[in-house]
C-alpha cells in the first residue's frame, strides 16, 4: 500500500533538481512530497508526519537554517538531511547546529546521496523496548532512548532520531573506543570510505548538551586516530 512508504518532504526551489531528485526517490519506493519554499513545507509539517526531510539552504524568503530551527520546534525527531551549494565549514557546521542531521554538497553523486538517504531512513536499532523505561543516567544527565528526552543540567531536551542513534550506539559500547568508520555506517549509512565532518560537528553538538565543559569533554572523548569513547564515569 502506498501509505505504507516512507514519505520524505523535499524543500528545494530549484525545479530541474527537484524533479530529479523526485523522480529517483520515487523509483526506490519512496513517496516524496516537494515544496519550492519553507513556508508551505511548515504549514503541511503542522499537520503531517514525515519520515525525512531534505531541505535547501538557499530558498526564497525563510533560508534553509530559518527553516532547520521551525522543524525542529514541530518535530524534535525527523531526521533532516541538508543540501547546500556552499562549501564551506561554516556553513555545514550552521546546518548541523540548527539541528539538521547531515548534508550534501551540490552537485552530489547520486548513488551517494541514494545511499544517505536510505541510511537516514533506517530505524535505530540499538535497544528493546523495555515494560518500564529506564533513564541512562551518567553525570548529571538522564536519557531516555526509547522517548527521545534527556534531562541534562540544562534542562530537559527533545532528541532527534539521530541523536538516539549516535547514543544508542555509545551506551551499547560504553568504555570501549568505536571506529569513525563503524558510527558513520551503523548511523548514518556511509560507505566505509566517505570522507565526512558530519560525525566531528555531530559530538561537538552532543557535548554542548551534555558536557560540563564542552570544551574538556569526559563523557564523549575523542580517541585519536580511532574515533570516540564514550565514558559513564568520565575516567
Amino acid at each position: 500500500m502506498t501509505d505504507d512508504k516512507p514519505h520524505i518532504m523535499l524543500v528545494e526551489d530549484e525545479s530541474h533538481l527537484a524533479r530529479g531528485i523526485c523522480f529517483n526517490l520515487e523509483e526506490e519506493g519512496l513517496r516524496v512530497s516537494h515544496f519550492e519554499t519553507a513556508e508551505g513545507a511548515l504549514a503541511t509539517l503542522e499537520i503531517e508526519h514525515f519520515d525525512l526531510v531534505i531541505l535547501d539552504v538557499m530558498l526564497p524568503g525563510m533560508d534553509g537554517f530559518q527553516a532547520c530551527r521551525a522543524i525542529r520546534i514541530l518535530d524534535p525527531r525527523v531526521p533532516i538531511l541538508m543540501l547546500t551549494s556552499r562549501s564551506e565549514d561554516s556553513d555545514r557546521v550552521e546546518g548541523l547546529e540548527n539541528g539538521a542531521d547531515d548534508y550534501l554538497t551540490k552537485p552530489f553523486n547520486l548513488v551517494e546521496f541514494l545511499l544517505r538517504v536510505k541510511g537516514m531512513l533506517r530505524r535505530s536499532s540499538w535497544y528493546r523496548p523495555e515494560p518500564v523505561e529506564e533513564g541512562y543516567r551518567f553525570g548529571d544527565n538522564e536519557v531516555f532512548l526509547l522517548s527521545y528526552r534527556a534531562r541534562t543540567a540544562q534542562g530537559e531536551i527533545d532528541l532527534t532520531e539521530m541523536e538516539v542513534r549516535v547514543l544508542g550506539l555509545f551506551f551499547q559500547k560504553e568504555g570501549r573506543p568505536i571506529h569513525r568508520t563503524e558510527l558513520l555506517q551503523s548511523v548514518w549509512g556511509y560507505s566505509s570510505d566517505t570522507e565526512t565532518r558530519t560525525l566531528d560537528n555531530f559530538i561537538v553538538r552532543l557535548r554542548k548538551y551534555f558536557e560540563p565543559n564542552p570544551s574538556h569533554p569526559k563523557h564523549f572523548q575523542t580517541v585519536r586516530a580511532v574515533g570516540y569513547r564514550f565514558s559513564r564515569d568520565g575516567n
